[in-house]
């Protein structure tokens, strides 16, 4: 009892008053079971929140580099995570919903379920009473925070929705999507009152910062623009020609914004002339989905392919940032290893382990695949599909899961869309899967 207390009282600590955190040293938050897709710091500056493939959310000290504990309800991968007000976080999922947490207490709030495709940005009102949710199923939609009520569903957009962002006074909303336009929203009506971009290649994330009067927006042809809020002009082109662009993160401590890319960069521009700090290659291999600033703005926190965060300092050192030499087991080299593993290694090995050794991943452990009815490991969170489903995984069924994919054969269900087009690729990996998920060879 005393140490749950003591957890306890270090973990409000942290939530309601932690000092900034300062970057001293590169360091690495591991844990998670799949690639870190959502990065946010709560207000204090002292807690960074992690979304991961694993279909968790991670909650650290920045003081330390364990997890203070996980938040444990969606379905399917998590892709973004935002600090709410009185100790909350929202998450949105692959899974379509959009859940609430008690950050302090680790548990579910509230489920904010209406969505149809995943939900890929969330922004939260100054005040912490209402959350826009931005959707691949072309929707933006608003909340409240209280009740997790419905008010409003925007559908301007023509396309998936990747992105949005409120106005302080709340009288605006930001919307960007795969359509290439950047709209601004009279929130009183709910009508488009500006068109602030028209790209030509879809927007994936955006960044508003009011308080020095402009917008930057990051797209999937590496295109990097600031806008200025007022007229729309743009007053810097940060286009590198690393594409395409997958995250955003502003420090007003430092007057910084950072730019994450596919190709594994971060730059640093400072806002105040639009030059280039700092741009290195923070990844070998993979990219680099989600970003965020210490309290402190002299540190820079990435996520990307890797299973944990990662944390690079920009100040005090002569010495360029290390590069993080990041190769998950599908980068395998293709003569290194027999075919069926290199298939497993592909499609699999980020969602699934082969033994029972109940790592954190998306997906069950395969051990004991063979003659199992899917649905069926003790403990796993399955989706209500794959519950209904009467299927016994054999050569057949993971056979024909693979040629017309699982969003055919088993629909509904959370494993992500795939195939294996050629017959002899699907026999070697269900000769591999035999025998390594065998019981008696795990023994």
């Amino acid at each position: 009892m005393i140490a749950i207390l003591a957890r306890a009282t270090a973990l409000a600590a942290i939530v309601v008053g932690a000092l900034p955190a300062g970057a001293a040293d590169f360091r690495t938050f591991a844990g998670h079971g799949g690639p870190v897709m959502g990065l946010a710091i709560t207000g204090d500056g002292g807690t960074l929140l992690s979304a991961s493939f694993d279909n968790s959310v991670g909650l650290w000290s920045l003081e330390g580099d364990e997890a203070i504990h996980w938040l444990d309800g969606h379905e399917a991968a998590v892709n973004t995570v935002i600090p709410l007000t009185s100790g909350r976080a929202a998450s949105g999922s692959d899974d379509f919903d959009v859940i609430i947490w008690d950050v302090l207490e680790g548990r579910q709030v509230q489920r904010l379920e209406g969505h149809t495709g995943k939900v890929m940005g969330l922004s939260v009102t100054r005040d912490g009473t209402r959350l826009a949710s931005a959707s691949w199923d072309g929707s933006v939609r608003i909340w409240s925070t209280d009740d997790g009520r419905l008010d409003a569903t925007l559908t301007e957009h023509e396309g998936p929705v990747n992105a949005v962002a409120w106005s302080g006074d709340e009288r605006r909303l930001y919307t960007a999507g795969y359509d290439g336009t950047l709209l601004e929203w009279e929130t009183a009506t709910w009508r488009v009152t500006r068109r602030l971009a028209s790209h030509g290649f879809g927007i994936n994330v955006i960044l508003l910062n009011e308080a020095e009067r402009w917008l930057a927006y990051g797209a999937l042809d590496g295109g990097t623009r600031i806008l200025a809020l007022e007229t729309g002009e743009a007053l810097a082109d940060l286009t590198a020609g690393r594409r395409p662009i997958l995250s955003l993160a502003h420090s007003s401590a430092g007057a910084r914004l950072a730019v994450g890319d596919g190709e594994g960069y971060i730059m640093i521009v400072g806002t105040g002339n639009w030059r280039v700090e700092h741009d290195f290659r923070a990844a070998l291999n993979g990219p680099i989905w989600a970003l965020a600033f210490t309290g402190s703005g002299e540190g820079i926190i990435a996520g990307g392919i890797a299973n944990e965060a990662m944390l690079w300092p920009l100040d005090g050192t002569d010495s360029a940032p290390r590069l993080a030499e990041i190769r998950r087991e599908f980068h395998t080299d293709p003569d290194a290893v027999p075919n069926g593993e290199r298939q497993f290694l592909r499609k699999c090995s980020i969602c699934h382990t082969l033994g029972e050794d109940g790592e954190r991943r998306a997906g069950p452990p395969l051990a004991g695949l063979f003659g199992r009815r899917a649905g069926s490991v003790d403990g796993y969170p399955y989706s209500e599909a794959i519950l209904a489903l009467d299927i016994v995984w054999s050569e057949e069924t993971i056979d024909a899961l693979f040629d017309i994919g699982p969003d055919h054969y088993i629909p509904g269900t959370k494993m992500p869309m795939q195939q294996i087009a050629k017959p002899e690729d699907r026999a070697d990996l269900i000769d591999f899967l035999k025998r390594e998920t065998a019981l008696e060879t795990k023994k």
